[in-house]
């Protein structure tokens, strides 16, 4: 070729460097910053925001405490300075207004209030701000005389009718209600679509009694959190309750919600470490088939009682193997509720077995040393047990992921076709893009094998064939970083793991030839079998040749 296409040495390591940098460099996804709406002042007969959401006179199996508790941690709702809530305290027309401006703070404006607002409701009112917002957004409306009754207590009725016409709800008619409600006549004519629309949109929370609508009665506190939280769910920002949790059992189920085990313990604040290794290991989509399976969920204690740091460890890819084998360990195939379990060994869809340990006396179960804490959550394709610990497999050894290995004396654990922090070793093929040069395979496009072989957690030797006219050996050592997301396509996310090192190219034509070697590129996992992989190489042999390899591994 001419020498016109022959670059120096020092611009063959500038473009290498550049190169390089751009794939080591992080991609940055700015995100909008999230508005913040300013709580209104409260008279003294009013909760005002405290520091903490343990609500004293919300006890644990209070049956509206899911509800409460979800919206008090999402800072929609909040105690009185006195650490209580007063669940059964009835709602202001004024108070309900301030609710839905906190629920609701970014629903767009269908109306104008007038310049003068209502005549009952002055400029300097605590909730004037409030009840604009709640009227101009569509949730309330007035009274006849341009009056809003704020200090009025607001009728279970009018709070269901005001979310369904805020949320833009339709559908269903009196017939509807006939079928859901034993006081479905009691509901007012002008709120009978409004009530159907709800209700067919899952809104609708009655206690005790689930078919007992009392349209009339003043809405509690407690009754308030709960058609809020529903509403919240009706616009996705919310999950569902668990359909174990008493609290279910009272929202008027209009339309059947999906109660997948992945789901229902994505919904639950008791499964979100599992909800998330499930994700990242790529079981979340099993877990959403139609199965059955039963899984002796560890919960969030469980996880956190690991050794410091094990959980960090799991979520990286050399470790994905033992992240999936320890999550299958928790699986069982079929459906196997708590009173059909039997003393013995229950083989496990990672083929280890539990070992099961029931006592009827005190109606307590084990699975190998963990206690199950709650039985029978029944999900649309199986059952969840909640399990107070996280079971280990006898060919799992967790201590090992805290901290790299190391030899007997401090220095790094050599083991050839490990994985390292970047990924999983591999074979594959590849084209080459040659850029420049004409002494070897490296400067035209050419055909290759590649590999990366882990040496210890941070380092890999590369090997690679380039056939053609010279073929070309590469044998370049390389430092593996971190894998960082870089984007994502439909439902799957990619990540990719940089590298950068120097070797060896080795000239393989009538007179072999050795010379440095400089590599960088960036590896993509895909799934657990293939590795998607490019580089920018420069071999120094005669003269500098630089070319780009394209190609795919298979994992091993």
């Amino acid at each position: 070729m001419s020498s016109l296409f022959r670059w120096s040495s020092t611009k063959v390591a500038f473009l290498l460097l550049g190169m390089t940098a751009a794939t080591v460099t992080p991609i940055v996804i700015s995100t909008p910053a999230l508005s913040q709406t300013t709580v209104p002042s409260t008279p003294s007969g009013t909760p005002a925001p405290t520091s903490t959401v343990n609500l004293s006179d919300v006890s644990s199996d209070y049956w509206a405490r899911p509800f409460i508790q979800a919206l008090a941690d999402n800072n929609v709702i909040a105690g009185f300075p006195d650490g209580t809530f007063r669940p059964n305290q009835p709602v202001t027309r004024a108070e309900f207004a301030a609710l839905i401006q906190k629920a609701f703070s970014n629903q767009n404006r269908v109306r104008q209030l007038s310049s003068g607002g209502f005549s009952d409701v002055p400029a300097n009112y605590w909730a004037a701000s409030a009840i604009q917002n709640a009227y101009e957004t569509g949730f309330l409306a007035g009274y006849p005389g341009n009056v809003f009754k704020p200090n009025q207590e607001i009728p279970r009725v009018q709070g269901i009718v005001s979310l369904s016409s805020g949320l833009g709800l339709s559908g269903g008619d009196a017939n509807t209600l006939s079928s859901y409600y034993n006081d479905a006549s009691a509901i007012p004519n002008y709120a009978v679509n409004s009530v159907a629309a709800a209700t067919l949109g899952n809104i609708v929370v009655n206690y005790p009694d689930v078919k007992q609508l009392n349209p009339q009665q003043s809405l509690t506190r407690a009754e308030a959190a709960a058609l809020l939280y529903q509403a919240l769910v009706k616009q996705g920002k919310l999950q569902p309750i668990a359909s174990n949790l008493p609290a279910s059992q009272y929202v008027v189920a209009g339309t059947p919600t999906s109660t997948d085990i992945v789901t229902l313990a994505a919904s639950s604040s008791s499964f979100t470490t599992l909800t998330s290794l499930l994700k990242t290991s790529g079981l979340a989509d099993v877990l959403q088939q139609a199965g059955p399976y039963t899984v002796f969920a560890p919960t969030d204690q469980a996880f956190a009682a690991l050794p410091t740091a094990t959980l960090q460890e799991l979520q990286q890819p050399e470790n994905r193997e033992a992240l999936i084998k320890i999550l299958r360990y928790h699986v069982v195939p079929g459906a196997v509720t708590a009173s059909q379990l039997s003393p013995g060994k229950l083989e496990t869809v990672e083929e280890r077995p539990v070992n099961i340990q029931i006592d009827r006396a005190n109606n307590q179960v084990e699975v190998n040393n963990a206690r199950v804490i709650q039985a029978d959550v029944k999900a649309s394709n199986g059952i969840i047990h909640a399990i107070n610990q996280v079971l280990i497999p006898p060919d799992v050894n967790i201590s090992k992921l805290n901290q790299p290995p190391t030899g007997n004396n401090g220095t790094p654990d050599v083991t050839v076709g490990r994985a390292t922090r970047g990924g999983r070793s591999y074979i594959g093929v590849a084209g080459n893009i040659g850029l420049t040069g004409d002494s070897t395979a490296l400067g035209e496009g050419n055909f290759a094998v590649i590999s990366k072989l882990g040496l210890t957690r941070n380092i890999s030797v590369r090997p690679s064939v380039i056939f053609g006219d010279n073929t070309l050996y590469l044998v370049p050592v390389t430092l593996d970083w971190s894998p960082s997301t870089a984007g994502s396509v439909g439902k799957e996310t990619f990540s990719i793991s940089p590298y950068i090192g120097a070797g060896v190219a080795i000239a393989a034509n009538n007179n072999t030839d050795f010379g440095l070697l400089l590599t960088g590129g960036v590896d993509i996992p895909l799934g657990s079998k293939f590795t998607l992989t490019g580089s920018a190489n420069a071999a120094f042999v005669d003269n500098t040749d630089v070319g780009i390899l394209l190609g795919i591994g298979y994992n091993f």
